[in-house]
């Protein structure tokens, strides 16, 4: 897994390339180039290379004091450069310190770099220069020496510290200060040396800012460097801190050995703090000590200048984690390089001038073996872009950085490779590749991106080799050594995969990359118009005739699809345009399609409404519906339901997806994404709008047919002459004919929900609705039909009782009768009151038939009691007064059911029942996928000249 760590400059570490840095970046002018100016972008190596000088071995004497180095580049002839960007060789370079390393007549001093024989020459060439101010005296600093368990009692110590003073200075004054012996009266100096002063990374442990202590980097430094001038060369990062610790030079050598070995057992790459550790070395004018590597010794240092200076050259070789194993290893580059020049192979090239072995030397690339990187193959600008731009992260992000655009003031989304064209964005693309292929490519908004040669609007898939182009200047190849093997054996942008098509059928025509001829192109495009594959494309100009034509098909029946065809083909829309299409295309797609599909359901339901009115002229007798009638009628609705309802699941499957990309992006806050989301918003509630409108409807019609129909059931009587009783599971036929016209409008909507494919959930909730309706009406013409005349009879009772058990049967064995016995409830349990025999019912009490009746309310309990038949002149009894506490329950409470107490309607969740991948099996939905997408193909054909149309593709005969 890629790395997720970050620079504190904003742009990410360097990968390890294994670049011959340690020939070029050995020259001081480098060097102080390096200082004067931010290193370029991670994890890229610099396509141009530097004039530098080659190291030489032949011993030079130190340059005076008084002679001052500038950056070659920021030298003008015209006139003086800044001074604030000069630095003396005297406080760079120190070669003479407190350690005695690097004066003249010592091995040190006659190891200094060959590019120095340069300064006279690169002084003559200039002209001069107003002398420079002199340098402000910097104020003494106070360091923090930390004892690091050598002192008890003692957590640190203060001391004077100016950006003169030298770590071995600064160590005697410290242990002076902790009282051990020597210290700064030590005129051997043996004390100090067994002392060293190490500079630590590291971070509290856990429990707080005051926990204890833990190191987690390590650099002992040298005698001769100056702490204070190391302390300013970088900082820590936030959740690090850094600090000064005194330790035993034995323990502080092992300790340092220890963590770079850790490091490089890994096979990863030294943190980046290491690598500016070793900069900060030879930038602080110290001789800098280089890690232990093979063939070095491990013994402690004696101070001497030759052993020094003998590290500081290894430090050199290694410079970026790279060992360049000697003068032998060297040479063999530079005849590589030479190899590379033209006519090399005809003729033998003598060395001239070492600066152009290491020019040529430097164009020596060797890729990373372990991450992705992006190959330049076209840039902006020769002298700032980078020909391998490695991926640090799992998550890289290309774009020109700059402030955010978001709400709140939030701070710019963070940026890997910066890319200066003026036609890239801040955040122009993301290019995300785990552990395991293949990696995503996703453009920003309004970013151009072209994925193998064709414009990208949408997320991808990246596979090694191919071509992403950002914007007008930039093109680069991806590059995964991870996959193994040497790559495809052809470029994924040839025939073999032609990469990403551009939306509309017309695609096999404008294909210029491919290389087929126009026959193999036209059967290309044959077999998309007649296959089987669920994919529908379309260009943007003909968005609304295409949604257009699917809603108007559906709207009039015409042809013969499948019940959830409409929304497969609207599905097909919203695929094509969320994957092909730009990010801002889908909420403008799905508030038209809401749109149409609202205004097709209103019309339909204004027909059925003026073949049905709700006031029927006078002296015009009302005809009822029959069951056949209203299924005809309703199915048009049922089928808007169904398929509204599953195109509502599958669109918010879409937009969940797109809040999710955003949130990992960064983008949750965009004021475009947010404009996005609530179209989007807007159109999940004219889907909404549409169902709740459909189910009403349909419920209503369906109501309207029952309620001219459930009469009977209180009225007939299912024990007549030579009749017999049906079992459970009976057909419709053999019920008894009271019962059939109620049953009937129940298997009329069992059906009809059936054929349009409905969701389960509203299968339910409609039959839910229909029952509670056919409860409430029951219960209260049960409770109408008690005042007027004597109706309460146990003989009553047992008619209507069986008739319940007769209709509660069938919906039994039709899979209803869990749900009829929930609403049926409150009707059975009044029914069942009536059919207690007279005897019984005369021994019970008020409370003891509130205890066995508790659905029924107060004042529907007194009814049924006050009003039962007990015989000629005799009323109730004392027993079945309700108690002063009930009384007024009883007088105010209302005996009949409110309509208006339904269940509400609950919008089925999870994901939608549409299915969208393999083949298209159903043969109607084929042939209407086919027509769609000639239809397709003549409105990109009209707009052709004529000279430039094609006729209607015939697919080649097997």
């Amino acid at each position: 897994m890629l790395s997720g760590e970050r620079k504190e400059g904003g742009s990410p570490r360097f990968g390890k390339l294994h670049l011959p840095v340690g020939l070029w970046i050995n020259s001081p002018r480098k060097q102080l180039a390096k200082l004067g100016r931010r290193w370029p972008s991670a994890a890229s190596v610099k396509s141009s290379s530097s004039d530098t000088g080659s190291r030489s071995s032949e011993p030079l004497p130190p340059p005076p004091p008084h002679v001052e180095l500038r950056r070659v580049g920021a030298v003008k002839a015209a006139g003086g450069a800044s001074g604030s960007r000069a630095k003396r060789i005297s406080q760079l370079f120190r070669g003479s310190g407190a350690g005695g390393a690097g004066g003249p007549g010592t091995p040190g001093g006659a190891q200094r770099w060959a590019s120095e024989k340069k300064l006279p020459e690169l002084a003559a060439g200039v002209a001069p220069e107003p002398p420079l101010p002199a340098r402000a005296a910097v104020p003494p600093g106070v360091l923090k020496i930390f004892a690091a368990g050598l002192a008890a009692g003692a957590n640190y110590k203060s001391v004077l510290a100016t950006e003169r003073s030298t770590a071995r200075e600064l160590v005697a004054e410290a242990l002076e200060r902790y009282g051990l012996a020597g210290g700064r009266g030590a005129g051997d100096g043996g004390c100090v040396d067994a002392y060293a002063l190490c500079d630590a990374l590291g971070r509290p442990a856990a429990g707080g800012g005051g926990g204890e202590w833990r190191a987690e980097h390590l650099r002992v430094l040298a005698d001769a460097e100056r702490p204070l001038l190391v302390q300013d060369l970088w900082r820590a990062r936030p959740g690090w801190a850094r600090r000064f610790e005194l330790r035993g030079r034995e323990e502080a050598r092992r300790l340092e050995q220890e963590a770079f070995g850790a490091a490089d057992a890994d096979g990863t790459n030294a943190p980046s703090w290491r690598t500016q550790k070793n900069r900060s070395r030879a930038a602080s004018g110290g001789a800098a000590l280089a890690s232990p590597g093979p063939g070095s010794g491990s013994g402690t240092p004696t101070g001497s200048g030759g052993k020094e200076r003998s590290e500081n050259l290894s430090l050199r070789r290694s410079v970026s984690e790279l060992s360049l194993q000697g003068r032998r290893r060297r040479q063999e580059r530079r005849q590589q390089a030479l190899s590379m020049a033209p006519g090399a192979a005809d003729t033998q090239m003598a060395p001239t001038d070492p600066g152009d072995f290491d020019q040529l030397t430097q164009c020596l690339i060797q890729a990373p073996s372990n991450r992705p990187y992006f190959l330049l193959l076209q840039g902006y600008q020769d002298a700032q872009d980078f020909v391998v731009y490695v991926m640090t992260r799992e998550q890289h992000v290309f774009g020109r950085g700059g402030p955010s655009s978001s709400r709140g003031g939030s701070p710019a989304p963070y940026v890997d490779t910066f890319l200066n064209a003026p036609d890239i964005l801040p955040r122009h693309c993301t290019v995300r590749a785990g552990p395991e292929p293949p990696a995503m490519v996703r453009p920003s908004r309004g970013a151009p991106v072209t994925h193998n040669g064709c414009l990208l609007l949408r997320e991808a898939e990246l596979h090694p080799g191919d071509l992403l182009g950002l914007g007008e200047h930039f093109l680069f190849m991806y590059k995964d050594p991870r996959a193994g093997g040497s790559g495809p054996a052809r470029p994924p942008w040839l025939p073999a995969r032609p990469g990403a098509a551009p939306p509309g059928p017309g695609w096999a025509f404008s294909c210029r990359l491919c290389g087929r001829g126009l026959q193999e192109r036209g059967e290309a495009l044959a077999a998309y118009l007649d296959g089987r594959e669920p994919v529908l494309r379309f260009r943007p100009r003909e968005e609304e005739a295409l949604l257009g034509e699917i809603v108007r098909a559906a709207a009039s029946g015409a042809g013969d699809l499948p019940p959830l065809g409409p929304a497969t083909l609207l599905a097909l829309c919203v695929q094509h345009s969320a994957r092909e299409l730009e990010l801002g295309h889908l909420p403008r797609l799905l508030g038209r399609l809401a749109r149409l599909i609202k205004e097709a359901v209103w019309e339909k339901i204004k027909e059925i409404g003026d073949r049905q009115p709700e006031n029927h002229p006078e002296g015009v007798p009302e005809e009822p519906l029959t069951p056949e009638a209203v299924s005809v009628e309703l199915r048009p609705l049922l089928l808007w339901m169904a398929n509204t309802t599953e195109l509502l699941s599958f669109v918010q499957e879409k937009v969940l997806e797109m809040e999710k990309e955003a949130d990992q992006e960064g983008l949750s806050s965009d004021p475009q994404l947010c404009n996005d989301l609530e179209l989007c918003d807007e159109a999940l509630a004219l889907l909404d709008e549409v169902i709740m409108c459909t189910f009403q409807q349909s419920v209503y019609y369906l109501t309207k047919t029952l309620y001219s129909t459930l009469p009977a059931l209180l009225d007939s009587n299912p024990f007549t002459a030579g009749a017999e009783l049906p079992g459970p599971g009976a057909e419709l036929e053999a019920m008894p004919p009271g019962l059939r016209p109620t049953l009937g409008v129940f298997q009329a909507a069992l059906e009809l929900t059936s054929q349009c494919e409905l969701h389960p959930d509203l299968v339910s909730q409609t039959f839910g609705y229909l029952f509670f309706f056919s409860n409430a009406s029951l219960l209260n013409s049960l409770m109408e039909r008690g005042q007027g005349r004597p109706f309460y009879q146990w003989s009553r009772a047992v008619q209507i009782r069986t008739n319940l058990d007769l209709v509660l049967d069938w919906l039994q064995g039709a899979g209803l009768g869990d749900i009829a016995t929930e609403f049926f409830r409150k009707l059975s349990i009044a029914v069942n009151l009536l059919c207690v025999p007279r005897t019984s019912l005369l021994k019970a009490s008020w409370s003891s038939l509130r205890t066995d009746y508790p659905t029924l309310t107060p004042a529907q309990l007194h009814h049924l009691l006050s009003h039962y038949q007990l015989g000629p002149g005799r009323g109730p009894p004392p027993a079945w007064d309700p108690p002063p506490a009930e009384r007024d329950a009883v007088d105010t409470g209302d005996i009949f059911e409110s309509f208006s107490s339904h269940p509400p309607l609950i919008l089925p969740l999870g994901s939608s029942r549409l299915r969208l991948t393999g083949l298209v099996t159903d043969d109607a939905l084929h042939r209407e996928l086919r027509r769609l997408r000639r239809l397709l193909w003549d409105l990109e054909q009209q707009e052709l000249p004529a000279n430039h149309r094609h006729g209607p593709p015939v697919a080649a005969t097997p």
